[in-house]
């Protein structure tokens, strides 16, 4: 049976030709122009179509340019990189233990060996050149254990004195039952500054912002100044009727509080003992701190309350009961002006944050720390601070500001870390404890400035004692 013929219209085609007709020259021109673009013309196509031109190693001509196609690991400078990112572990020496007890002053305790955690870039390609360590602040490692300890009998346990400060010429002022006695952190000397014989202790100690000048807070109520350079006293300043735990100097002034529960503010320039009074606590005066730009003086006291005072006005500007227990622990960020760190006691067991840029008189934020806050000090250097507690914990703990993340816990101590003062190259900090030890840690990493030394050398002619 013979099948009728369909005939097809040309609209019907099964293929679509929509390009438009050309001559054979002009089609082998495009040809020839499509090889010279695309050398891949003609094969077939990837799966995997994309924009993006990703070079190949393997169809490279290395050789046009002169390059050699060797791996970066094979490399001068990147085994230099290597094994200056990734040095050779080694175990950490010494210990925390302590050598049988004994009454010499600023005895060495134990025997620790400081170690030096810290990354560098080669300066150069020669593979047997020293390196210089530059520290790198992000993924630095802080010792856990104290470098040197030193016993300081006579060390009172009491929560409300202060009694340690590290002078501007790296000099540590140390108060020791009626004596107060200062260790030279360069030559490791001991000097006896004062004995105030047997009916008088001392309270507190503080060194003038120029670091010639020792104030010292006495169990009567008095404030001595002495020349420490010539271990000479200049003069003694009366006014209060109790003992005096708490001192501060700033550029021109010279502030005590006491147990009277009053402040003065002193000028060692002027005949009276005192040019003005500050009155707002409710008990004894145990935390003072000037800030950075001598404007304005933070004070805590045993009445869980903490006051700022303006530098010529009696009356404070910023008054807080927001810690439920004495406030002791304070200190102002040399980062940020205005910014205040303050922390309480056993019942409180807070850090709390304060602008006095602003007219709030509530905390910017608060931190509980599980444990007594007893001393605060920021580093000059990087944005963080070091907390000091009492019981439960009695450890140190390193800050990050402002995420509040713990860098490092310190521990150590056996009883309430009470005393606190930092270096003045802002490294080191010292803690002393009721069961009177005095410990040096390495905290802070150096400034800008100090890291950027060609040579790496021990703050202040420091060793490490073996």
């Amino acid at each position: 049976m013979d099948h009728p013929t369909v005939q097809r219209l040309p609209s019907e085609s099964s293929e679509l030709n929509l390009t438009p007709t050309r001559s054979d020259e002009e089609l082998a021109r495009l040809r020839n122009t499509e090889r010279l673009v695309n050398p891949n013309h003609g094969r077939a196509p990837s799966r995997i179509l994309s924009d993006r031109f990703i070079p190949s190693r393997t169809g490279s001509n290395f050789a046009l340019f002169h390059l050699s196609p060797e791996r970066p690991e094979d490399s001068v400078y990147s085994r230099r990189l290597r094994r200056a990112l990734f040095p050779p572990a080694t175990p950490e020496n010494g210990s925390d233990s302590m050598n049988p007890p004994n009454r010499n002053i600023f005895r060495y305790q134990t025997v620790t060996r400081r170690p030096l955690h810290s990354v560098s870039l080669p300066e150069s390609y020669d593979d047997d050149a020293e390196v210089n360590h530059f520290p790198l602040n992000a993924s630095r490692k802080i010792p856990k254990s104290p470098y040197k300890i030193l016993d300081a009998p006579g060390l009172q346990d009491d929560f409300h004195l202060n009694l340690v400060d590290w002078s501007k010429h790296n000099v540590l002022a140390v108060g020791l039952g009626n004596c107060v006695y200062l260790w030279n952190a360069n030559s490791d000397g001991v000097t006896k500054l004062c004995d105030l014989g047997i009916h008088d202790t001392v309270c507190s100690v503080g060194w003038s912002r120029h670091g010639t000048r020792l104030a010292v807070g006495t169990n009567n109520g008095k404030v001595q100044i002495w020349d420490a350079s010539c271990c000479k006293k200049v003069r003694t300043m009366k006014g209060h009727r109790l003992r005096v735990g708490a001192l501060a100097w700033s550029s021109t002034l010279l502030s005590s509080g006491s147990r009277d529960k009053s402040i003065f503010q002193r000028d060692i320039r002027a005949q009276h003992d005192y040019v003005s009074e500050l009155c707002g606590h409710n008990s004894e005066v145990c935390g003072l701190k000037w800030s950075y730009d001598n404007r304005q003086l933070a004070s805590g006291g045993n009445d869980n309350r903490l006051f700022v005072w303006n530098q010529n006005s009696t009356h404070p500007m910023l008054r807080s009961s927001e810690h439920t227990a004495a406030v002791k622990a304070i200190a102002w960020s040399p980062h940020v002006h205005g910014l205040l760190a303050s922390g309480g006691g056993t019942a409180d067991e807070c850090i709390r944050f304060w602008s006095t840029t602003t007219n709030s008189h509530s905390s910017l934020s608060c931190i509980d720390t599980g444990s007594s806050v007893c001393n605060l000090v920021w580093s000059k250097n990087v944005n963080e601070l070091v907390s000091t507690h009492g019981y439960l914990q009695n450890e140190i703990i390193v800050w990050r500001y402002p995420a509040m993340s713990k860098l490092a816990t310190l521990k150590g101590h056996t009883d309430e870390v009470l005393y606190l003062a930092i270096s003045p190259d802002g490294q080191t900090i010292v803690t002393g404890a009721a069961n009177e030890i005095l410990r040096f840690w390495n905290v802070f990493p150096p400034s800008i400035s100090q890291s950027r030394a060609t040579e790496i050398v021990e703050p202040f002619g420091r060793t490490t004692i073996r």
